[in-house]
């Protein structure tokens, strides 16, 4: 994990530089800081709290940068500096290779391998149980929910972004323990929980038996170096 450095931005939002590269998933908003390293944008889906169509002005102050949006995005004109993927597609830019997964609501995941390193960004890919479901609605999420998990069964992961969401109430923690349970990820790294930091506390607390290291956000723009 040496020369990882990651910036906490908003509810899914990160950067993320490695040892030559740096990556910026779902920015809604916050402060990243740009750096001069080759740097590709992410943008898992086109819900407004995941994707800002601002992030496009930053390639007028920087020649080094590209982006991959998921195929629901939808824009007023061409522009090669983007790549769109949909579900099971695979790309790569240069020495990094992009695999794009399912989700459970709108949109991809997001699979790299990147200096070393694999990373997961799952964007609104979650176990999605919300209180007032039917059966019949339990029963798809889970099923659809799983198959995409089954997919990074023989995938080492080293960091993965995943939702905690605290709106699920009783079921915030569902997916991201099923998530742990199954893959392994080295460092597990919370998201979708707005400003209800308590709720990773209790995730902590929830897969403290895990040797998955689950990093702790307490405020927006919080810099993690692991």
């Amino acid at each position: 994990m040496k020369n990882v450095k990651i910036q906490y931005l908003f509810n899914s939002g990160f950067s993320v530089e490695t040892e030559k590269h740096q990556l910026i998933f779902d920015y809604y908003k916050g402060s990243p800081r740009l750096t001069q390293k080759d740097t590709i944008v992410f943008a898992s889906h086109g819900h407004p709290d995941h994707y800002n169509p601002d992030i496009l002005k930053w390639k007028s102050n920087k020649e080094n940068i590209k982006y991959i949006f998921s195929h629901d995005i939808q824009l007023n004109r061409p522009d090669e500096s983007i790549t769109f993927m949909s579900p099971d597609e695979e790309t790569r830019i240069d020495d990094t290779h992009i695999k794009a997964l399912g989700s459970t609501d709108l949109g991809v995941s997001f699979l790299i391998a990147i200096d070393g390193l694999t990373i997961f960004h799952a964007g609104d890919l979650n176990w999605w149980y919300w209180w007032d479901d039917t059966p019949e609605e339990i029963r798809v999420m889970e099923e659809a929910f799983k198959k995409e998990i089954h997919k990074l069964r023989d995938t080492n992961i080293n960091i993965a972004f995943f939702p905690v969401d605290p709106r699920l109430r009783h079921n915030y923690s569902l997916g991201g323990e099923y998530f742990i349970k199954e893959i392994r990820p080295e460092y597990f790294i919370p998201m979708h929980f707005g400003e209800d930091y308590a709720a990773i506390k209790s995730f902590m607390e929830k897969v403290k038996d895990y040797s998955t290291k689950v990093v702790e956000i307490s405020a927006k723009d919080q810099e993690i170096n692991l």
